[in-house]
């Protein structure tokens, strides 16, 4: 060995800082369009019904100033639309009971004290405990911004302590509604996310398949699809109806991502329209290493997350979740502190601002700032050109809806698209219980945002997160155990998937540690080799 490379034992890594700011925070691309989600349209009709159809009987009753509790538990209906339903029904669960309790909290706190600062450090103690179990759980988009924007508002809403029982009543009773709003399509599609899931699959496949092997893009591309069809897999163990038919298109997609010449990649593309269409599903004839396939996924249960022992233990220091939940709990309230000390009254939108920034790292952490500032500069002048005309509340209703359906069709494209529609929605929001002058609202938060963005900011890099370089170099042994072992192919492609996204993670992460980046490109080449022999049912 020469003697310039230094001796360390397997996973084990000097630190080192990143090279260079340019690498950390890159800035080629971050207000890029992307392709729309493929359900944007579910969240966005479950969204304007749980909101929509209590504003209008508040209206009717003449109690619209109530809304924002309505509304809190309405936007709980934005979760868990790509989930089977069995699971989206525990998870929306959840979801509601964790929104009210978020919200009681907030609620209590703006009831007996008047301490901003207090108030600040409340809201922010709640955003990190949302961030850590939202991340914990994988609960996907809107992920904890929603929950830290209802209880953030709540707690700078004039409060009385004997209000504090209807107003949560309101909460929990919208929240029931929009529950029941995410689980009647099942009435009419009751395997409906299961279909979509396995047509996702499929149409990853067949953009893999069309790709040269020396295609730079391929590996990218493998990755998705591993990533695309380990949600199917997931999927059809969630639910109760018969998954056979539609697995057994998942297993001769994967034969054929593994093997071009099992079948035509064009087939995938036709088998997933008509899936998503809701036509018959597609009959096949499983080849013997595919039955085999099916036969061991039909003893398998989709595995758990662990419970609440598993969500308890995020929350603990030993965690991978402990330093995003520091950096947010510091970074939010440190923003509504500075925009206190600026003279906003109502520093709620600084706590939001900064809780949108921290995301898997401190890359996409600065990308989340810029692209959270920009959009909030074209939503603030939206709301400036919308003010004239909402002051009747039907029209403030109208507007508000019509900024959830825009935000929903849009988020997926770029945050900064997104949060265009966010913020005059958000704004209108507030107007319904707390009106301020439109000059006063503009600037106070433009200016929240400006400080939310840098304090967020700010605390990414003042507190290190070096355990998503521990979490790459476990990720990394998985990877390598299961193909010393070579005995379980769903072993081996979640550990590739969970290998990559750790990678990636830890690339894009200030003060972390030197990735054996060689050694983890070997390790996925050996893996996806592997992968597709034992898909094949070839012998090693």
């Amino acid at each position: 060995m020469p003697p310039s490379t230094p001796t360390r034992r397997p996973g084990r890594h000097r630190a080192v800082r990143r090279p260079g700011l340019r690498r950390v925070l890159p800035v080629r691309g971050m207000l890029r369009l992307r392709p729309a989600a493929d359900i944007w349209y579910k969240p966005a009709i479950s969204g304007v019904v749980a909101i929509g159809v209590p504003d209008v009987v508040l209206l009717v009753t003449g109690h619209l100033t109530l809304a924002l509790y309505t509304t809190a538990g309405g936007l709980c209906a934005l979760y868990a639309h790509g989930m089977p339903y069995a699971a989206r029904a525990r998870a929306l669960a959840w979801v509601v009971v964790s929104m009210w309790a978020g919200t009681a909290i907030s609620l209590t706190t703006a009831a007996y004290t008047d301490a901003a600062a207090i108030r600040v450090a409340v809201v922010a103690v709640l955003a990190a405990a949302y961030k850590v179990g939202c991340d914990a759980a994988r609960l996907g988009p809107p992920g904890n911004i929603i929950f830290t924007f209802i209880t953030a508002t709540a707690t700078f809403t004039p409060q009385q302590p004997g209000q504090l029982p209807g107003h949560l009543a309101l909460v929990l009773l919208t929240g029931v509604f929009a529950w029941l709003i995410c689980l009647a399509p099942a009435l009419v599609r009751p395997g409906g996310p299961e279909r979509l899931a396995v047509a996702r699959a499929l149409l990853a496949v067949a953009r893999q398949a069309d790709l040269p092997a020396d295609d730079p893009a391929a590996v990218r591309a493998r990755h998705l699809t591993a990533v695309a069809v380990q949600a199917a897999w997931q999927a059809l163990r969630q639910t109760h109806a018969d998954p056979a038919p539609t697995a057994r298109l998942l297993s001769r997609a994967e034969s054929i991502a593994a093997d071009p010449a099992a079948g035509d990649p064009a087939q995938l593309t036709a088998w997933a329209r008509q899936l998503r269409r809701g036509r018959e599903v597609p009959t096949v004839s499983p080849a013997p290493a595919e039955a085999a396939e099916l036969r061991g996924m039909s003893t398998e249960r989709a595995p758990g997350r662990g419970g609440v022992a598993a969500m308890v233990r995020a929350f603990g220091p030993g965690s991978a979740y402990f330093p995003i939940g520091l950096r947010v709990a510091v970074g939010c309230a440190a923003a509504g502190w500075v925009s206190m000390a600026l003279g906003v009254h109502r520093p709620y939108w600084a706590v939001v601002t900064a809780a949108t920034v921290f995301v898997a790292n401190t890359a996409l952490s600065w990308h989340r700032a810029v692209q959270r500032a920009v959009g909030n500069l074209a939503g603030v002048l939206a709301y400036t050109a919308l003010a004239p005309i909402t002051h009747h509340p039907v029209a403030m209703i109208v507007a508000v809806l019509a900024c959830q359906v825009g935000a929903e069709a849009t988020m997926s494209r770029n945050y900064w698209l997104g949060s265009t529609f966010v913020t005059p929605m958000a704004l209108l929001m507030t107007e319904f219980a707390n009106h301020q002058t439109t000059t006063e609202l503009v600037l106070n938060r433009w200016l929240d945002t400006c400080v939310g963005a840098v304090l967020g900011l700010l605390a990414c890099f003042a507190i290190p997160n070096r355990r998503v370089t521990e979490h790459a170099d476990a990720a990394l042994g998985r990877v390598e155990a299961a193909i010393a072992a070579a005995d379980n192919r769903n072993r081996l492609a979640a550990a590739l998937v969970d290998l990559r996204e750790s990678a990636d993670t830890a690339a894009g992460e200030w003060w972390s540690t030197a990735l054996p980046d060689e050694r983890i490109v070997s390790a996925e080449r050996r893996g996806h080799r592997l992968l597709a022999e034992l898909t094949t049912g070839a012998s090693r």
